[in-house]
């Protein structure tokens, strides 16, 4: 496997030095609030605000160009409507399975540390365990399984993750929405789905939702000191819930279905926080 250069730069930085290209590009000096934008929740961005600047993710340090279909590769800077702060939006992520390491998978949130964020929305599309949560279901996030191997953390970094997702946004969601379910989300290592035995392993453990994102990203952002809200949409059914095969195409598919619903809901959301 080919070396990020990036391994070899202190992380923190490399993020510094990202937040400063974003400060340029956009003229605001601090953001507020940081949103990463997993499958399904695209149209978040248009609906909390202004567009005050669209960056390409290849212009500032430690970014690439999207790896995934139906994610874009660009980030946002949006005033928020009605309140005056600032919130950057992340159209993509890096992906564990992406084999860059796990500094360019929650690159994107030091960065937002770096540039002021406060508190960070984690969103994605999953598989869900819950037969009575079809695809279009949108769950916060309570807990999480990290089982991928790996950590953001490095060294002698002693991080308490007892209330890693903030019960005090949780409560603002549902205020929002309060038929809002909620449930633990398991990190699998990806890019293949999880096997039936698999999935019924994360179920034993405890999990709700299945996916390949966000537990390594909220770890480092509780690092960080964020305030971290965790919301999944299940695209499908996990292995072994149901009889049908499992595909990018439905994940995706599934996400354009609940589109409108999705920014509705986190769009709310943002303009309470």
């Amino acid at each position: 496997m080919t070396q990020n250069p990036a391994t070899f730069e202190d992380p923190f930085e490399l993020a510094g030095r990202a937040a400063a290209a974003i400060r340029e590009r956009s003229g605001v000096d601090r953001h507020d609030v940081a949103l990463v934008l997993g499958s399904g929740w695209g149209e978040t961005a248009d609906r909390i605000g202004q567009t005050v600047a669209t960056i390409d993710n290849t212009d500032v340090p430690g970014f690439t160009a999207a790896a995934v279909a139906g994610h874009t590769g660009s980030m946002r800077s949006i005033r928020i409507d009605g309140s005056g702060k600032h919130a950057l939006v992340f159209g993509t992520r890096t992906h564990f399975y992406e084999g860059r390491g796990v500094r360019a998978v929650v690159h994107g949130v030091r960065t937002a540390a770096a540039l002021g964020v406060q508190t960070l929305v984690l969103t994605n599309g999953c598989g869900g365990l819950r037969p009575e949560w079809a695809p279009g279901t949108p769950v916060l996030i309570s807990d999480h399984l990290n089982l991928t191997a790996a950590s953001p953390l490095e060294g002698a970094t002693f991080v308490d993750l007892t209330d890693l997702y903030s019960t005090r946004l949780r409560e603002l969601a549902r205020r929002i929405d309060p038929q809002l379910p909620e449930g633990v989300y398991a990190q699998f290592r990806g890019p293949q789905y999880e096997t039936p035995a698999e999935v019924r392993m994360a179920g034993i453990l405890g999990a709700d939702l299945v996916g390949m994102s966000t537990a390594l990203e909220a770890i480092a952002a509780r690092q960080a000191g964020l305030e971290v809200l965790g919301i999944s949409l299940v695209t499908n059914a996990a292995a072994g819930v149901s009889d049908q095969p499992l595909s990018h195409a439905e994940v995706i598919d599934a996400g354009k279905a609940a589109a409108d619903r999705c920014a509705t809901l986190l769009s709310a959301i943002v303009k309470e926080l």
